[in-house]
């Protein structure tokens, strides 16, 4: 039993880093769910969680191994999903939408990886800056 208690114990910190990877992705994910784009909140909330869970895994699970291939795989995966919120909208002379939200989710899964290496401070400022470059510079494009 105790044994139990003391991994619990060491992997708390761990789980803690996948709370504040999913609170640091709701901040970014609620700026874009209140302008109602096609990622909101539970995704950007989900991808970073999920980075920062991966990039611990690469970490914990695999010690000896290039921890450069998961942060690579992390950034392939992350531009499928990205991919998936780009369109071209037709009848609008070709407007191409979603590459913001793209954008986004691709910032996020890194804001998820410096989580999951312990920069957290790193972490917390990207999602300061991502915040301000998607809701104060919108104002200075003219957009709202």
């Amino acid at each position: 039993m105790a044994q139990w208690v003391l991994v619990l114990w060491q992997q708390s910190e761990l789980a803690l880093r996948l709370l504040l990877a999913a609170a640091l992705g709701g901040i970014l994910g609620w700026e874009r769910e209140r302008r109602r784009r096609p990622a909101g909140l539970r995704t950007f909330m989900l991808v970073c969680m999920g980075s920062c869970l991966f990039t611990i895994l690469s970490s914990h699970a695999f010690p000896d191994a290039d921890k450069s291939r998961i942060a690579a795989n992390i950034l392939t995966g992350i531009g499928f999903i990205g991919a998936g919120t780009v369109f071209r909208e037709q009848g609008t002379g070709e407007r191409i939408r979603g590459l913001t939200t793209a954008a986004g989710l691709w910032a996020c899964a890194g804001i998820g990886m410096a989580v999951g290496t312990d920069l957290y401070w790193l972490g917390a400022c990207a999602t300061i800056i991502a915040l301000l470059l998607l809701a104060a510079v919108r104002r200075l494009e003219g957009a709202d």
